[in-house]
């Protein structure tokens, strides 16, 4: 129950009643006894930066930014976390202090960190590694910043528009020669995948409403010892997914992805761990919901 002494966290966004943030971080408040709620916050486009300015007065402890509000946020905080500076977007507030301890809003990414973690877990770790990843919207440019953190040896980018992927590059590159930006064609994807231990996908292709696309060509046999990691998650099965498991390829989906970053996001607002079990049992029965 919402009580005056209940602590509120929002999630900023438009549209938001498809997320799955607010059954997710409700599901730990519960588990850990803490008179907190999340709640969606429907923002219209162009009002991302006044909205996070309301934040503070009206008393809420934090918020998750989605889309198309990641960037538009920016201009609302007080300071900017590293891995939101690196990337130029934000997708978690929380409450911090400055220099003299006055109470800032802080502007932080977890979707890099949140993307890493599940490899990790999954005994996949990525320093010294040639990887492959195919987008050039936040969350590629999330990927290809945290595998870069973690030491990946070379990223190739694969994009269908190659200016979009070569800014990508531009924008991440750290001088070191890991990056290098091609064209999304089948034959760029098969010949950088088969020299991948890593294949990161992260577009909409395979998404609800069209489960049934692939960037993966039919007719070619996916690598099986490449890693797939595909960052959608409804479906929990996309076809890439089903067309790497075919050939007996390991596979992540992007459920792991969404639960590592709302982890890292609640550790923020809250100071302390997050039960990654609790929240990926309340992820898996609203998606049960929905992804029949």
């Amino acid at each position: 129950m919402i009580d005056g002494r209940t602590q509120l966290i929002g999630l900023l966004g438009w549209p938001v009643e498809h997320s799955l943030s607010p059954a997710m971080h409700n599901a730990v408040f519960d588990a850990l006894g803490m008179n907190w709620r999340y709640v969606a916050l429907p923002v219209a486009p162009g009002a991302a930066a006044a909205a996070v300015r309301g934040l503070g007065p009206l008393g809420f402890r934090g918020a998750n930014v989605t889309r198309p509000h990641k960037i538009g946020v920016v201009r609302g905080v007080d300071r900017l976390g590293d891995e939101a500076r690196a990337l130029g977007a934000v997708n978690t507030v929380y409450l911090g202090r400055g220099e003299e301890g006055e109470r800032l809003l802080v502007g932080e990414n977890t979707d890099a960190q949140g993307f890493i973690d599940p490899l990790i877990r999954g005994g996949f770790d990525p320093r010294g590694e040639i990887v492959t990843v195919i987008g050039a919207g936040g969350a590629a440019r999330a990927a290809v910043y945290g595998l870069l953190q973690a030491g990946a040896r070379q990223i190739t980018v694969l994009g269908r528009t190659l200016r979009r992927v070569e800014h990508v590059v531009r924008d991440l590159d750290q001088g070191e020669g890991r990056l290098r930006a091609l064209p999304l064609t089948d034959e760029t994807l098969v010949s950088s995948t088969t020299r991948s231990a890593l294949l990161v996908h992260a577009t909409p292709v395979g998404m609800r409403p069209a489960p049934e696309g692939s960037v993966w060509p039919d007719r070619v046999p996916f690598p099986r010892d490449t890693l797939a990691y595909d960052l959608v998650y409804v479906p929990r099965r996309t076809k890439l997914l089903r067309q790497a498991r075919a050939a007996g390829a390991p596979c992540l989906g992007g459920l792991d992805m969404l639960v590592s970053q709302g982890a890292r996001a609640f550790e923020l607002w809250a100071g302390r761990d997050a039960p990654i079990d609790v929240m990926r049992r309340a992820c898996e029965a609203a998606l049960g919901r929905v992804d029949r």
